[in-house]
């Protein structure tokens, strides 16, 4: 395990909704290290949160409710924080936590994370064995995990998918989000957060190079 993660004593129970009720900024950090666990019925799946990217609509160009813009699609991040907000982008399924105030609709994407338990699982669903890429990208996890379009709307607190404690990162580090350049301004705000030197972590040398800041 990378050393800037440490080792916490804790249970997989899921975290209480107060948790996400923080603005997605703060959350975005806090749900690092933390915890992803999907039940289904081939198994259960789980992995250390790595990397996270908050978007704050409807002032954020780069986020699906910019503009406030409200539809089937975006309705669950007008709702109560801790909820989960998946969508299909060229065929993959991304997920997403809703945080912060009702009828806000801010959310964290979850970048990657960390395999912990039922990696055999998660290696079939792949396809692959190497550690390093089996859950480096947002659409990566979610295959390996076994998220779907199914998950959407449901609360993270409790099972087939929620978040536990997990461990806490030493350092963060943080800069600008990726795959959005068409996003003016937003393109360039360090609203992207990871842990610090974790071999987890999705793009690529340059895009992780940032300044680290300390996490407790």
């Amino acid at each position: 395990m990378p050393k800037n993660l440490q080792q916490e004593h804790f249970n997989c129970q899921p975290l209480p909704l107060e948790f996400f009720r923080i603005p997605p900024l703060e959350l975005a950090q806090a749900l690092l290290g933390r915890l992803l666990i999907k039940q289904t019925s081939e198994g259960t799946a789980s992995g250390y949160i790595v990397e996270t990217e908050a978007y704050i609509g409807p002032e954020d160009r780069a986020a699906h409710s910019f503009g406030n813009r409200r539809t089937k699609r975006t309705e669950v991040m007008f709702g109560e924080a801790g909820h989960i907000y998946t969508y299909v982008m060229h065929t993959h399924t991304l997920v997403n936590i809703v945080s912060g105030e009702t009828e806000k609709p801010e959310a964290i994407l979850i970048r990657a994370v960390e395999p912990y338990r039922g990696i055999p699982l998660m290696q079939e669903r792949r396809g692959m064995s190497e550690l390093r890429k089996l859950t480096n990208g947002p659409g990566k996890l979610t295959k390996a995990l076994g998220i779907t379009m199914a998950d959407y709307g449901h609360t993270c607190c409790e099972p087939p998918l929620w978040i536990a404690a997990g461990k806490i990162p030493d350092t963060i580090s943080s800069g600008p989000r990726i795959g959005i350049g068409n996003s003016g301004e937003a393109k360039d705000y360090p609203w992207r957060f990871w842990v610090t030197d974790s071999p987890f972590v999705s793009g690529n040398k340059s895009s992780n190079t940032s300044r680290g800041n300390s996490f407790e």
